[in-house]
């Protein structure tokens, strides 16, 4: 169990400690993950505008607006609708992917200062708290809505953080704070750089966006959401590189450090209404806590046109957004779907296997590994199947959802290797959801990675 840094009064990182502060730092961005994921498969990026339209108009009228006039109103408020809700998705999925470059850096940084990174069992059961924050406060799996957004916005925040709900300060420790006490060790300290295996730059292992990071505009232009000046993987081998691989991580959350950054609390009150912080220089990334920021602020205000429209919609999420759980459990599921779910859950688990087994392999290997496995799973499986089984519903404690990921860590049970038992778990799934028979041969064409950890934990 790693210590917990943030605590009040808790030690300061030192030589002796410093790898259970680094371990505790991988174990952080791994929760973010999950929670992003999760929030960004319950938006529908691309929802129907013409009946979003007529829905508009037909409460207009019923309110007595005049046709003509209810129908602009509608064209203009349905167009902005399906903007924000493919905007949103892009920028959520943009801060998922860096936190799996987080994750990466973090562990680097582990490898050459401390040994292996452990990855495999390290995602949280939902509802969590984030590692070591001071209070704490709860992380879920939850839908889209304000209060996710706020939740997001806690985890980024370079200070402490005005809760717009509660019209007081929150105190916590922020990740930032954090990880300076991890680059205070780093500089005071002569420390040994150990030569293993990282996943580093130039091996285009990281690709800043995917086509789920681009989102449209009014005018159909796209935008991309990350951009490539922002940051990359970095070998980890002395004081500077160790430096930049953290700093990294903290620019891409909080922000760059610039005299310019407009506090937090103006921010999650909507009072400043240019960006306040972006994580690169040259000012063409907006940092995590400034994308959600924006999706935060977007949200409010056109959640405002809808109430001051008196028509009966009271959040305009029900317009795009895709009812599932809170924290949805696997053994809420009926029959049919719970060998959907545990496969969903051991490829996700999967991804970390070969990840860390990436930091026990080099050159061709691990590139293969990371290509052909990883890039895979991620793009080509996982999502496939978080999409895929948003057609099921499901009924629990009288109420209707739609089925969802529980991202829960599958335990692989070390008696066969895991590729072995997913091909197992697929086939199960199958013969319940034939929707996804597309997804076999994709499974079978992962690499076989053993999971060390399973002897060892599971």
């Amino acid at each position: 169990m790693t210590q917990d840094f943030f605590a009040k009064g808790a030690d300061p990182v030192t030589p002796d400690n410093l790898g259970e502060a680094i371990q505790q730092a991988i174990e952080i961005e791994i929760a973010t993950i999950p929670t992003y994921l999760y929030t960004y498969y319950s938006i529908n990026r691309s929802p129907d505008q013409e009946a979003i339209k007529t829905s508009i108009i037909e409460k207009l009228v019923a309110k007595g607006r005049p046709p003509i006039e209810a129908e602009e109103e509608a064209i203009d408020l349905s167009a902005e609708l399906m903007v924000f809700a493919n905007k949103a998705g892009a920028l959520i999925m943009s801060v998922a992917i860096e936190e799996m470059l987080h994750m990466a850096l973090s562990s680097n940084l582990k490898q050459a200062l401390a040994g292996m990174p452990d990855l495999v069992g390290k995602s949280p059961v939902f509802p969590a708290t984030l590692a070591g924050h001071q209070p704490p406060f709860p992380i879920n799996l939850a839908k889209l809505s304000q209060d996710q957004l706020i939740t997001f916005l806690k985890i980024e925040s370079p200070t402490d953080l005005p809760d717009p709900r509660m019209l007081k300060t929150i105190n916590y420790t922020t990740i930032g704070k954090f990880y300076q006490m991890i680059i205070d060790c780093i500089q005071k300290n002569d420390l040994k750089y150990m030569d293993g295996p990282q996943l580093i730059e130039g091996k285009a292992f990281y690709a800043q966006n995917n086509i789920d990071t681009v989102y449209y505009d009014k005018k159909h232009r796209p935008h991309f959401t990350n951009m490539d000046d922002s940051g990359d993987l970095c070998h980890v081998h002395d004081k500077a590189s160790a430096i930049k691989a953290i700093k990294c991580i903290v620019d891409q959350g909080e922000g760059f450090d610039d005299e310019g950054l407009i506090q937090p609390g103006d921010r999650v009150n909507c009072t400043a209404l240019v960006p306040g912080d972006f994580d690169d220089p040259e000012k063409k990334e907006l940092s995590h806590f400034e994308k959600f920021v924006q999706i935060y602020c977007t949200y409010n205000s056109l959640n405002d046109r809808f109430k001051n429209l008196d028509i009966g919609v009271t959040d305009m999420y029900d317009y795009f957004v895709v009812n599932v759980a809170d924290n949805p459990k696997i053994e809420h599921y009926p029959a049919n779907v719970v060998p959907v779910a545990n496969l969903l859950n051991a490829v996700y688990t999967y991804i970390f296997v070969m990840i860390e087994d990436c930091y026990r392999q080099s050159g061709n290997t691990q590139w293969e590994i990371f290509m052909f496995g990883i890039h895979k799973s991620m793009i080509f499986i996982l999502n496939s199947i978080c999409g895929d089984i948003m057609s099921l519903k499901y009924t629990y404690e009288g109420k209707e959802y739609v089925v969802a990921p529980t991202f829960n860590d599958y335990k692989f049970d070390g008696k066969s290797r895991p590729k072995a038992q997913m091909i197992e778990l697929f086939n199960k799934a199958v013969a319940v959801f034939p929707k996804i028979q597309y997804l076999g041969q994709r499974i079978h064409d992962l690499p076989d990675v053993p999971n060390v950890s399973s002897t060892n934990s599971f």
